[in-house]
């Protein structure tokens, strides 16, 4: 049974307002596992206790999704960054007594994994990062075929609260789409997996995404731009994997993009899924993340 044996608590983090959702357990050396929009630390559940047999596993809820907590956006966007929810989970593995650790995230996950080894460098000590392109990549090299596939990330990106009247009373409509058929590489969740993603899809979460993706859209990506532009790199070792079905292959070429992101690539592998590597082959993801980290 998933999480079975794992402590379910709520830590708190340096924002008053923001408390954070964990799941923690096992043995081993500290692993933190991020998930992806429109997901929760749920989106683990196929594997880790298996990942728990090898590693201390701490799955969370970034600030803004499943029942962590969701504070209004700031009019700078600045309490969604990617800045600010990579501290949130620096904040939580410290709590938790670990003070270097290594990373795996998928999609928003994986974003912040990418500022967290960046601001961390003496925390984060191995990065795995599941199916996304660096920000500033995307938003730099959009097309229209990327556009029309990844039209939330300009849809959610609108001033408050456009994006949020819309979905209003539409969010297991807008879930359940988004999951199963919005876009390439979608698909294979049970039920019960969607219903636990419905469960805590309410108004204060689609608000907290929507904040998410408008500091994306202006304060990340700025910060990106700046980075890249001075050359500063993720300098941890770092694995990258994606999906053979997935956007991030159809649109992109993963292997040119991510050495000029990232300096010490061990491993870039296309995994036989699309967007969701968890659910659509969780044995090959299971098997790369554990390697990359036993490493």
């Amino acid at each position: 049974m998933a999480f079975d044996g794992f402590v379910h608590t709520r830590i708190p983090t340096s924002d008053p307002q923001v408390t954070i959702n964990v799941r923690h357990g096992g043995s081993g050396p500290p692993l933190l596992l991020l998930h992806g929009n429109p997901l929760s630390h749920h989106s683990w559940h196929r594997i880790i206790d298996r990942l728990a047999q090898r590693f201390t596993c701490v799955a969370t809820d970034l600030r803004g999704y499943g029942e962590s907590s969701a504070p209004r956006g700031l009019p700078d966007h600045s309490n969604y960054t990617f800045r600010r929810m990579a501290l949130d989970q620096v904040e939580v593995m410290a709590a938790l007594g670990h003070r270097r650790f290594q990373v795996a995230g998928h999609d928003r996950g994986a974003r912040v994994g990418f500022r967290m080894a960046i601001d961390h460098p003496d925390t984060v000590t191995r990065v795995a990062f599941m199916d996304i392109l660096p920000t500033h990549h995307v938003f730099a090299h959009a097309s229209r075929e990327w556009g029309l596939n990844s039209y939330h990330w300009f849809f959610m990106a609108q001033p408050y609260d456009f994006p949020e009247r819309l979905l209003a009373g539409n969010e297991e409509y807008y879930l359940r789409r988004k999951l199963m058929k919005q876009g390439a590489g979608k698909g294979g969740f049970t039920e019960d997996e969607l219903r636990e993603y419905v469960r805590v899809c309410t108004p204060g979460q689609i608000h907290g995404v929507c904040s998410d993706y408008r500091a994306t859209a202006f304060v990340d990506y700025e910060m990106d731009r700046s980075e890249f532009e001075q050359g500063i790199k993720v300098e941890q070792p770092a694995l990258v994997l994606w999906g053979e079905l997935s956007h991030t292959q159809k649109y992109y070429d993963p292997r040119e993009v991510w050495p000029r992101y990232a300096a010490r690539i061990e491993r870039m592998v296309a995994l036989p899924c699309g967007h969701y590597p968890n659910e659509q082959c969780p044995e090959d993801t299971l098997r790369e993340l554990a390697g990359f980290f036993e490493a």
